[in-house]
């Protein structure tokens, strides 16, 4: 359903991808080096000296889509053992495959049709095995047994064999509410812009899908909101350590997809629309998640994006991705229109019911008596 909804901007965003995709020459694996062996993550670099902004920050603001690292999946894949990183044999085939996709996007532009080669925002990505560097296995931890039956339980849009009679059988990402966080700052299907602007005392991440995040910049203790208070995005606060700017997520929005109360639902912390994320939207959320994004400038046009997420009621441990972000200041924003004209949510409900609607009406005449009662 998203999909349906969300094709125009799919559609705006991937015209855009070609000017991302003549960068690959100098792209994410220019961020990140390729070690001798494949199986060792070295640290993120942090010998280059950025540009500072006119009040003395290291200078981050540009435009860093993560187009071109969508095909990365989260999980490693098992045929990749306890690698970080492709030999030159399976990078060459990674390659191959974003060549085969190119020439599906340049035939539906000839032809005039859309097809996969508009919707999906794919390249070589690079030489990565998976975005998680932690564990070093490169696998998600395991839920919880508390989290597992809540995830069984949920249900979305993307959940098999879901009746749907009302909002509550949806995520918050079939609503245009959210994508989850942190599901909004990895790659995605589509739609993958990512924009930084900075003023004193603030930074401000603007995501092209769903969001835009103002951060308060602040020295010694990070004071977070109450408790009580929870947003879809978190509360985030940041601070400097050296040319890194570390920021520090609380307050999100907690919930579960198995609730049958519409505000008690959460946007699941992984969207399954990011490559090797598990499926169905329906990891819950506890008031124990925490989020601490690291991005560290390593080159002119490359910053490396470190993600660790952690929530004890729900992972059995705490995970870590590793994003390489490549400037693109030509890539274009489209306006991500997903709630105007959403029909799809009552399509769904309509659909489902619709076999049922009789079945309904038969046992309230017999309630009722043959005549149907006084209606």
């Amino acid at each position: 359903m998203s999909s349906l909804k969300s094709f125009r901007n799919a559609f705006a965003s991937g015209l855009l991808a070609a000017a991302s995709l003549a960068m690959l020459g100098s792209g994410p694996a220019a961020a990140q080096p390729v070690p001798a062996d494949l199986t060792t993550m070295p640290p993120v670099p942090k010998d280059y000296q950025p540009k500072k902004t006119a009040w003395g920050d290291p200078d981050l603001r540009g435009t860093w889509p993560i187009d071109n690292i969508a095909s990365i999946p989260m999980n490693r894949p098992a045929n990749f053992g306890n690698r970080f990183w492709l030999n030159d044999e399976e990078y060459a085939q990674r390659e191959q495959r974003a060549n085969s996709s190119d020439q599906a996007y340049e035939r539906e532009d000839k032809n005039g049709t859309i097809g996969m080669g508009h919707w999906v925002e794919s390249d070589a990505s690079g030489r990565r095995t998976s975005l998680l560097v932690d564990p070093p296995n490169g696998q998600l931890p395991p839920l919880t047994p508390q989290a597992q039956a809540l995830s069984k339980a949920g249900r979305t849009s993307w959940t098999p064999n879901t009746k749907y009679n009302w909002v509550t059988d949806f995520d918050s990402w079939d609503r245009c509410v959210s994508r989850g966080f942190p599901a909004s700052m990895l790659p995605f299907r589509y739609n993958n812009g990512i924009r930084i602007y900075q003023a004193p005392g603030y930074v401000t991440i603007a995501l092209e899908m769903l969001g835009s995040r103002v951060i308060p910049i602040r020295s010694g203790d990070a004071k977070h909101w109450p408790k009580e208070v929870e947003a879809w995005l978190g509360n985030s606060v940041g601070h400097w350590e050296g040319n890194t700017l570390v920021i520090e997520t609380t307050n999100l929005k907690t919930g579960d997809s198995a609730t049958k109360d519409m505000y008690a639902r959460n946007g699941s912390p992984l969207n399954m629309a990011t490559m090797g994320v598990p499926p169905n939207n329906t990891i819950p959320t506890s008031d124990k998640a925490k989020v601490v994004e690291r991005l560290t400038p390593t080159g002119p046009d490359h910053i490396i994006y470190e993600m660790t997420y952690s929530d004890p009621e729900v992972f059995t441990a705490p995970f870590t991705a590793r994003l390489d972000w490549t400037r693109n200041n030509n890539y274009e924003f489209y306006e991500y229109a997903c709630h105007e004209g959403d029909v799809q949510v009552r399509n769904y409900i309509t659909s489902s019911r619709a076999g049922t609607l009789s079945e309904a009406s038969a046992e309230d005449r017999a309630a009722g008596g043959e005549s149907g009662g006084s209606r």
